[in-house]
């Protein structure tokens, strides 16, 4: 019984079984990642367009239930960057400008995204986890970053743009330069100055609190509201209400596919983060139950009104660099937010948007690795042009548009990779072992037997190409074949009656040029399936045997001998 609670709240195992000398580390970490997860969860509010409390409720209940229903030690669930961008791109156009029901939208799409999380982990579709491959990830953060970055110029120049796409913003900066508010540049600097020398002076100290409560600190002493600094005004703090929706629920439907889209971008993300601390720490993780965590965990916020979490980066990179171990440090640093959240909230409305902007700006800058990217185009092309195009769509389309982009681009890869595999042609080394003829020589071909691998399990979109290059590959060959092995097991996976057929008409094929064609591997299986096809082995069919060496030992007289020969 325990053991299965264990199963379902792998967290809880840790924490039921506490060891008292970490308890000094979390709590250290706790503080750590309270006071780095504050700032940025109110920039992050700011960017998502709700009030500040969101933020900070955004923090609350995720963290907590991720520490029992995670498996990862160090990773910190909470507001993203990419995640709060996404969700303003969809979410403004449809509120038109009202502020509660904007909120309630971000709210609903919330709730959507753990629920997409929650539905792939009971189908165990952890395995998206690999779906989007690192090139196009790193395309897509860099063009969000760039959109942020960009976005948030207007809150450092106080400005504010009138147009919605980057480019369009690109092509109005010299008119918004010439609206420059120069108190709100002013408070920007000096937020910059202060977050860099606590940087230079202070490394491990909580930069970006400082350079907000500096501000903040301003603000209140001077009154410098009066010169038309924007602040983020009243933050109503206490336990979070729920509101039913004050929106036609037809809108919804607008929102399905975005949440879908932000599901996995943000599982993909969180599994990055997730597996690297792992390893690091020398421990796995479940990719179906961290599915289902982040699930919870935004169902969690939805609950609370808050919007969509993922794994922080930064978070937990200063949980593990302050000797965080156990899932303890989320539940108190969970615990520091919410006491400010409920009681402490009425200082926060001192803080200039100005010094938000440049926290999201900083923040931004740190995703932002166009030198790696670049760096593609010498060690990967194919790579650096899916990171490429990744990176342009967020930039000239938009952020929902260049994921769903980023999706596509994951699913086309995929689906090149198994119509288009690569293939081999065998042979024998001089100690008879099965290996694949290249440049060194070190393998020859057998005489008389021409052997293929196809490096893809074979289905019905990709049979017709596998008849294609066994048969291209068969004509180059210039000695005389009276056999020919398909290596079975990288490419017959699973019943495809397509493929059989497929299969037969090579039989056809071959044996009007009198070649035996046979299959090395997988012979159960093959059988069985011959059986459903109505398919003949044997000597009146197609050959069937256990391996390559056993195919190679019949068509052999004396495979030793030959083999020696090949190398004399």
């Amino acid at each position: 019984m325990l053991s299965r609670l264990y199963n379902f709240m792998p967290g809880l195992n840790t924490l039921l079984n506490y060891e008292r000398q970490w308890f000094a580390d979390d709590v250290r970490a706790a503080l750590s990642v309270a006071a780095v997860a504050l700032p940025v969860a109110i920039a992050y509010a700011q960017l998502t367009g709700v009030n500040a409390a969101v933020g900070l409720y955004s923090c609350i209940l995720p963290m907590m239930l991720y520490a029992l229903f995670g498996t990862s030690k160090q990773l910190i669930i909470g507001p993203d960057a990419a995640t709060c961008a996404v969700i303003a791109a969809v979410v403004t156009p449809l509120a038109a400008g009202d502020s509660f029901k904007h909120w309630q939208l971000v709210v609903t799409m919330t709730a959507m995204t753990g629920f997409w999380c929650f539905i792939a982990s009971k189908f165990k579709l952890g395995v998206l986890a690999d779906f989007l491959s690192k090139p196009i990830l790193m395309g897509l953060l860099n063009g969000v970053a760039i959109t942020i970055i960009v976005g948030q110029f207007s809150k450092v120049f106080g400005f504010t743009f009138d147009e919605r796409y980057l480019l369009e913003r690109l092509g109005g900066v010299p008119t918004y330069l010439s609206q420059t508010h120069v108190p709100t540049l002013l408070m920007a600097l000096v937020t910059f100055g202060v977050y860099f020398a606590m940087k230079r002076l202070k490394p491990t100290w909580p930069s970006s609190m400082f350079a907000i409560a500096f501000g903040a600190l301003l603000v209140w002493i001077f009154n410098l509201k009066q010169l038309d600094i924007k602040t983020i005004g009243t933050v109503t703090g206490g336990l979070p209400v729920f509101n039913t929706p004050a929106f036609d629920l037809g809108i919804i439907r607008e929102l399905v596919v975005p949440a879908l889209n932000l599901a996995i971008v943000s599982f993909v993300s969180m599994m990055l983060t997730a597996r690297s601390f792992a390893a690091k720490n020398g421990y796995d993780i479940d990719a179906d139950k961290e599915f289902r965590a982040l699930g919870i965990a935004n169902i969690a916020s939805a609950l609370s009104q808050g919007f969509a979490v993922s794994g922080a980066d930064s978070r937990t990179a200063v949980n593990d660099a302050t000797g965080g171990k156990t899932q303890l440090v989320s539940i108190i640093a969970a615990a520091i937010i919410a006491i400010i959240a409920i009681f402490l909230t009425a200082p926060l409305e001192f803080i200039p948007s100005a010094a938000l902007g440049v926290v999201l700006i900083i923040s931004s800058v740190h995703l932002l690795d166009l030198k790696a990217v670049w760096q593609l185009k010498r060690k990967d092309k194919q790579a650096f042009y899916l990171a490429s195009a990744t990176l342009l769509a967020v930039l000239f389309i938009g952020v929902i548009p260049g994921i769903t982009l980023a999706v596509l681009l994951g699913l086309f890869q995929f689906i090149r990779t198994v119509m288009r595999p690569t293939d081999n042609i065998l042979g024998v080394d001089i100690n008879g072992v099965v290996r694949s003829l290249d440049a060194t020589d070190k393998a020859k071909s057998v005489q008389g037997v021409f052997i293929y691998r196809f490096n893809s399990p074979l289905t019905y979109f990709n049979a017709s190409y596998f008849k294609r290059r066994l048969l291209e590959q068969y004509a180059r060959q210039k000695d005389d074949i009276q056999c020919v092995i398909i290596d079975a097991v990288p490419c017959f996976t699973h019943l495809d009656l397509s493929v059989m057929s497929m299969l037969a008409d090579l039989d056809v094929i071959f044996k009007k040029r009198d070649i035996r064609l046979e299959l090395a591997g997988r012979k159960r299986q093959l059988l069985s399936w011959f059986e459903i096809a109505g398919m003949t082995s044997g000597t009146a069919g197609i050959y069937i045997h256990s391996d390559l060496y056993i195919a190679l030992k019949r068509n052999s007289v004396n495979q030793h001998t030959q083999v020696v020969s090949l190398f004399e």
